[in-house]
């Protein structure tokens, strides 16, 4: 009872529900703790008499209530009309064509490669051939060297699946970068392109063929981009959590690489698979989104996570909303799941997907769940009829198989889907939505302000705890981790990481931190604001979670050029981001220039950047208020005056 009430005056000091609230909370405190009563012992210096006890009078400063008291609508000025970004890379026609399709029919992507390609029995030398005939090591199971070696098995396999009723067939290219062709001695760059580039001329040309048979029934040819053997989110080493076997710059570069050759050889789209670390999946949208820019065009881009049990969670420990959110910034034109899964246990995760996703959602599972040999047995009809729950329940726009599937399973698939409408695209509310290994969707509520707040954990932070600065220093990591897990049990949302200081090397710091906040799963559930104010420490930190994070922060301290160069890297990047009212002439102290300068962060950033404004959180600056200095009384009102106007002229 007694918390309740104490709350209620509190909240009447936060929310500013009354002038003398300040007063009525201190009169109400001193109620419950004799030691926070007034007291009459005498002072102990032991001169003069005991002090008289403090009577609180509540007073209401009637200036200051004016000051903050809200102009009627009619006075203010109207909220700005923000001109629409313009995107200044351009689609292609593949964009229009699949979107039209996906509302009229489910789309069928075809089945596996793997599966197709071992019917044929191939030796070495099938996969040797003339080019790698001398090759100093075994090429045997690397599929995607047979685009090379046996080109007419891979066109062989593209045809049939669409015989059966595919509009999309991948590449054979799920292993061709070059950190996965490593494993072969294939990863040259030159090798790398001509493996990816011969791939996407011939699913092409199968698609060509097709398309020219039945205009009707336009056929895509799909860039298979794999999630590489490589990890950025799990050590390889059980003795060293920080550590990664590869670098997010290196995982950039080689999906870039494979892109580029992709692309040129011709494919319609673009499908990034079987993502069972999200991080990986970041890194290669970061890659795509380059070369569409240096490109200036872009094509559709497909993303399908991968569940690996019925924990709902990606082997990294995602939960597949909090997947979305960490992808939802590269606005793929559909979202989806593969692999691991049987149809029946994908159910779930498909229905959650469809629920929060805006864009279109497909998936293609395995065909039933694997025997005691590492064989699929279910037949296609079987799977067919498993996933008729799909169309039933209208959650998909597209299909198609994994492992263990054929043309014969995308037959049946293909029959099945054609009396069944897509599903709709729905209004998802708009709202910021972070994650870690779970989702973090803020969602301001008018009716209680308690769950408007934010609780943002700051022990992680140098410049505000001794104790974890020192930690740091000692290269006491484990006691540091210690700070963030007892911050996330004490009810942080999210975790708030700087290390900047003179006796830190910040970037590399953030990276080792950040690495072990990953790897622990109670401290990675909630998402991270990465904090510096040198930019390169704070992407550094950006480069090593899989979640959407806080970047914190950018300002126009250094010009127009500088802020908008910065943005564009956090919106890749797929961050919210703090934006410091602080411009080339320095930080606002007073309303008019906190509200001008947001105001004009916020018009770069939605018009020049295309940054979605549920992501822009201002930081308009809470300057010292208990100085005395006259220059400072005036602070505070400002700062409630202006967060409210900016909070209405930037919506």
């Amino acid at each position: 009872k007694i918390d309740k009430e104490l709350l209620g005056y509190v909240e009447d000091v936060m929310f500013n529900r009354r002038a003398d609230a300040t007063e009525r909370m201190l009169d109400f405190a001193a109620t419950l703790d004799p030691k926070s009563h007034p007291t009459q012992l005498k002072r102990k210096d032991g001169f003069g008499p005991a002090a008289p006890a403090f009577v609180a009078t509540p007073k209401q400063n009637v200036s200051t209530v004016n000051k903050i008291a809200p102009k009627p609508a009619s006075e203010l000025p109207p909220v700005p009309k923000y001109a629409k970004w313009v995107d200044p890379v351009k689609p292609t026609a593949a964009f229009d064509v699949i979107n039209k399709i996906m509302k009229e029919r489910i789309m069928v992507i075809d089945g596996a490669m793997g599966t197709a390609v071992q019917k044929y029995k191939l030796s070495e030398d099938d996969f040797r051939g003339e080019r790698y005939k001398n090759h100093t090591h075994d090429l045997k199971g690397n599929n995607d060297c047979l685009v090379i070696t046996r080109p007419d098995v891979i066109e062989e396999i593209h045809n049939a699946y669409l015989a059966a009723g595919a509009d999309i067939i991948e590449t054979n290219t799920f292993n061709s970068t070059m950190i996965s062709q490593a494993d072969y001695e294939l990863d040259k760059k030159e090798e790398v392109y001509l493996l990816n580039k011969t791939a996407a001329q011939l699913a092409k040309k199968c698609c060509v063929e097709f398309t020219k048979k039945n205009p009707a029934k336009p056929r895509f040819a799909a860039g298979a981009v794999g999630p590489t053997n490589k990890t950025l989110s799990v050590s390889p080493s059980v003795e060293n959590p920080a550590f990664r076997g590869c670098t997010y710059d290196e995982i950039v570069e080689a999906y870039y690489e494979q892109v580029e050759a992709l692309i040129d050889g011709g494919v319609d789209v673009l499908l990034v698979e079987t993502i069972f670390d999200t991080l990986n999946a970041k890194a290669a949208m970061f890659a795509i989104d380059m070369f569409f820019e240096k490109w200036g065009q872009k094509i559709p881009v497909f993303v399908s996570g991968t569940i690996v049990d019925n924990s709902g969670r990606t082997l990294s420990g995602q939960t597949n909303e909090a997947f979305w959110n960490s992808m939802s910034h590269a606005k793929p034109i559909a979202i989806g799941l593969n692999c691991a899964l049987g149809a029946k246990d994908m159910v779930p995760y498909i229905e959650n997907l469809s629920r929060v996703a805006d864009c279109w959602v497909f998936c293609y599972p395995n065909a039933g769940l694997p025997n005691a040999m590492g064989g699929y047995d279910q037949k296609g009809a079987e799977m067919a009829e498993d996933c008729r729950v799909f169309p039933d329940k209208g959650l998909i726009n597209a299909i198609g198989g994994c492992c263990g599937t054929t043309d014969e399973h995308i037959k049946c698939l293909a029959d099945m889907v054609a009396t069944y409408k897509p599903r709709e695209k729905h209004d998802v509310p708009d709202i910021m939505r972070l994650s870690g290994l779970e989702p973090f969707n803020y969602a301001p509520n008018e009716k209680d302000y308690r769950k408007t707040f934010i609780n943002l954990g700051e022990r992680c932070n140098v410049a505000g705890s001794t104790i974890f600065k020192k930690a740091i220093v000692d290269g006491n990591y484990e006691k540091a981790l210690a700070i963030a897990l007892k911050q996330v049990e004490n009810g942080a949302h999210v975790i708030d990481v700087n290390m900047d200081d003179g006796l830190i090397d910040g970037e590399s710091a953030m990276t080792k931190f950040v690495n072990l906040m990953v790897s622990e799963p109670d401290v990675a559930k909630v998402p991270f604001m990465i904090d510096s104010s040198k930019f390169h420490v704070v992407e550094a930190g950006l480069k090593c979670s899989q979640g959407k994070c806080i970047m914190n922060s950018i300002s126009l301290k250094g010009g127009e050029e500088e802020f908008l160069n910065q943005a564009k890297i956090v919106k890749r990047h797929g961050a919210a981001v703090v934006v410091m009212a602080f411009d080339e002439e320095g930080q606002a102290a007073t309303e008019a220039e906190k509200v001008r300068i947001c105001c004009r962060a916020y018009k770069l950033l939605v018009e020049k950047v295309g940054f979605n404004p549920q992501d822009i959180i201002f930081d308009p600056n809470i300057l010292t208020i208990g100085t005395g200095m006259e220059e400072h009384n005036n602070y505070a009102v400002d700062f409630i005056n202006a967060t409210r106007e900016i909070k209405r002229l930037c919506p």
